[in-house]
């Protein structure tokens, strides 16, 4: 039984959730440092195979999503809740009034035989009430910034709802990624929403350097027959149908052209990366590797002098896939200028309208409203922690017409005690200084 008693103290303790949260924060910056989501020879190639295999054991391609991330943060939540729910009596006790009377625990500092009580309170700001005790002798009482002692169990449960919020959104959270350029309109993954860009425009400055990229977007849910219109910019995400809508990335697509034997065949807007097979002769690809605006030729390959188009050159390569033994066999790359064209056979391939495409991530999370209230709550529990300190003071009128005046202040302890020194003239005992720091240890 004591040994049970033992680890229930361990659980609930505050030992405890420093260790838990030191943890889980060596557990979320490994979580930023290491890429998140790949395989195993992606990590082999970046670090080393037997790094790699430690990365996927360990679970730290996944950090937050493996169990034991998962785990550590059930019982830090448990943890929080069996602090906050073990001080909510004394709290509560320490709070209320008893008879109209404060209740005073253990004095900070004390004085006897005071003439005039009612320094003390002007002195601290504390307007005074008074009643008559059971002998019939006046008491006066009073006390100020009560609030002031819930900082830390407030500051517990903001940081308890700052868990759930993050675990729950991680846990329920979807995100999808569309590209594409000005007109197109675009699926997002298995929503059923349809993504329209209606326009993208980059900023740049005088040196040509980008102020701000700004996407112009049309959110639709073709089931619901429902659609929001909105701007995405870099930092500032539209939101659209409940989701939010983030300017990633961009890049440079351009119009593919084939014809073939002088008639026109098929025309498509390729995004730097992408591919298209001829229309009659899919064995037959062309990839369009890259864009430069300005093109140069440099000693260290293609380059762009500057980011306005005024020189336009495409990187391609072309390919032909043989349908037999499924190999890719490269037919040519270079980079082709304005007015050039590729030609194969009697395929002619031609690159132009070079424009931006714009990269959207979407993403809905249904706890991010808890998340930020417990961000708030955590903030509210350090005002009351760190700016208001709680004190009480109590007067009792003595026989002989003196009063005996009688403070706490469990914050600050030693500046209250040097105040309320220079309003007696009277200097306390120092014995008091290790009870307190012992209170403050247990109420921690």
């Amino acid at each position: 039984m004591a040994a049970l008693k033992k680890i229930w103290r361990f659980l609930s303790s505050m030992q405890f959730a420093v260790i838990l949260l030191v943890i889980l924060a060596a557990a979320c910056a490994g979580g930023s440092f290491i890429p998140q989501g790949l395989t195993l020879q992606e990590y082999a190639s970046a670090y080393s195979e037997r790094t790699a295999s430690l990365i996927v054991a360990l679970g730290l391609d996944d950090v937050f999503h493996c169990w034991w991330f998962i785990v550590l943060s059930v019982f830090l939540c448990g943890n929080l809740i069996l602090c906050n729910l073990i001080r909510l009596p004394g709290l509560i006790k320490r709070t209320k009034r008893s008879g109209g009377k404060v209740i005073l625990g253990e004095p900070t500092a004390a004085a006897e035989g005071v003439a005039d009580p009612n320094q003390f309170f002007e002195r601290f700001g504390i307007t005074p009430k008074e009643e008559k005790d059971e002998d019939g002798r006046a008491v006066l009482y009073g006390d100020r910034h009560r609030a002031g002692i819930w900082g830390a169990w407030v500051c517990h449960l903001g940081v308890l709802l700052l868990i759930l919020g993050f675990g729950l959104g991680q846990m329920t959270h979807r995100e999808y990624t569309v590209y594409g350029v000005t007109g197109e309109s675009l699926p997002v993954g298995d929503t059923g929403l349809v993504m329209t860009i209606d326009d993208f425009r980059v900023k740049l400055r005088e040196d040509d350097t980008v102020s701000q990229y700004t996407a112009e977007l049309t959110l639709t849910d073709t089931a619901k027959g429902l659609t929001e219109s909105g701007t995405a910019e870099v930092n500032r995400p539209a939101e659209l149908l409940g989701y939010r809508c983030y300017q990633n990335s961009t890049g440079w697509a351009a119009a593919v052209t084939v014809t073939k034997s002088g008639s026109f065949l098929q025309e498509e807007v390729l995004c730097a990366g992408e591919f298209l097979p001829v229309l009659d002769l899919p064995e037959l690809v062309v990839l369009f590797n890259a864009f430069y605006p300005d093109y140069v030729l440099t000693d260290e390959g293609p380059a762009t002098a500057s980011g306005s188009i005024r020189n336009p050159g495409y990187l391609y390569s072309l390919y032909y896939l043989d349908p037999a033994t499924e190999e890719e066999h490269m037919l040519g790359m270079n980079v082709l200028l304005s007015g050039e064209q590729i030609t194969v056979d009697d395929y002619v391939i031609t690159f132009s309208e070079p424009q931006n495409y714009t990269l959207i991530q979407i993403k809905k999370d249904r706890f991010t409203w808890l998340a930020l209230l417990g961000g708030l709550i955590v903030l509210c529990g350090l005002v009351l922690a760190l700016y208001l300190k709680p004190m009480r003071l109590s007067a009792l009128r003595e026989e002989d017409g003196t009063w005996t005046v009688k403070g706490e202040c469990r914050k600050s302890a030693p500046i209250f005690r040097e105040q309320f020194e220079k309003i007696s003239g009277v200097t306390l005992p120092r014995e008091q200084d290790s009870v307190l720091e012992q209170e403050k240890e247990t109420e921690r």
